[in-house]
């Protein structure tokens, strides 16, 4: 989906992130490892040093070494790799499971739990991909101001959108632990409490974000009206539904951690794949650039009315269970 313009930079950007692919998905998963086995704060440090160290090398070689968009790569790769290296070595210092050959013992038992718990997770990041190669296309076409302020306002929601990912990683454990104890009522008490107080910070971020919406999109690119112009109106729609949102993020964890994985793929697709995708393809035939800046709240709100019956169906259930526990006890 680039344009002419935009397409040089893309491709110098690629080279050199793609040699650091292997070491930067490795520290997804120790980081997940270090996680629930309880040790979040090593799982913390390995991945906060790696993002500081790429704040400190990106402009050391972009401008003082003139590299431009590969220099922002290169910085990328040899943060993302300096994370790893703390992220081994969180391992080995926490006490977890110790990574060694002897004990990789493949079945497909494993496997099969691997891929029932990670694919809602692969869905939810991967169509992300999916969705900006779909507003590229959809935006391409209204010129590359139009493109760099949506990619801003993503960047923008991104960001807050990984707080709330964040503080859904961290029902998770709670989550799992007392769904398999049968402790069904804390599970249902622990959820709720999640999406009372995710709801009341998205609420916060929201008003704040829309508020100052000109201000925030012209911290990356200060001096193009246009850019900030249609950004400001893309962040505008999006942090007048973002409150909406925790109700899908945390339901999306529950069915994932719990073992409801159809439903849990389905949420994670939901909000910027499933609805997302003919959003931005349907709306600017109607609205222009109008449709573009509000695709992702169009979409937002029907994810969310789509989630409340999935997920009441999911509570419902764990009573069945509870009730079923209670009589047999």
């Amino acid at each position: 989906g680039s344009t002419e313009t935009i397409l040089p930079y893309a491709i110098d950007y690629l080279r050199y992130i793609l040699i650091g692919a292997p070491y930067m998905t490795a520290s997804l998963v120790l980081n997940n490892q270090l996680r629930f086995q309880s040790n979040a704060m090593y799982g913390m440090i390995g991945i906060t040093s790696g993002a500081v160290l790429n704040i400190a090398l990106d402009p050391l070689f972009i401008f003082v070494f003139n590299m431009g968009i590969s220099g922002a790569a290169l910085a990328t790769i040899i943060s993302q790799f300096a994370g790893f290296v703390l992220l081994f070595f969180g391992v080995e210092k926490s006490g977890a499971i110790q990574i060694r050959p002897r004990n990789f013992k493949p079945s497909k038992s494993f496997y099969g739990m691997i891929v029932n718990g990670g694919i809602p997770s692969l869905m939810r990041q991967g169509i992300n991909s999916v969705a900006t190669i779909c507003l590229n296309f959809a935006a391409g076409g209204y010129g590359d101001a139009v493109i760099a302020g949506m990619s801003i306002v993503n960047r923008i929601m991104q960001f807050a959108y990984a707080c709330l990912i964040g503080f859904g990683q961290g029902f998770q454990p709670v989550c799992g632990f007392n769904y398999g104890a049968k402790k069904y009522a804390r599970v249902r008490e622990a959820f709720y409490f999640c999406v009372k107080v995710s709801f009341f910070f998205l609420l916060v971020v929201g008003a704040l974000g829309f508020i100052f919406a000109p201000n925030v999109v012209a911290l990356f690119r200060k001096g193009d009206p246009m850019v900030i112009e249609v950004g400001t109106i893309a962040l505008r729609f999006q942090c007048a539904v973002f409150p909406l949102a925790c109700w899908v993020v945390m339901s999306n964890m529950m069915a994932q951690t719990i073992g409801k994985a159809f439903r849990a793929t389905f949420l994670a697709l939901s909000r910027t794949g499933l609805f997302f995708a003919p959003a931005i393809l349907i709306l600017p035939h109607f609205f222009g650039v109008g449709g573009i800046e509000s695709a992702q709240m169009v979409a937002d709100i029907i994810a969310f009315a789509v989630s409340i019956p999935i997920q009441l169906s999911i509570l419902k259930e764990m009573q069945r269970e509870e009730k079923l526990l209670s009589i047999q006890s």
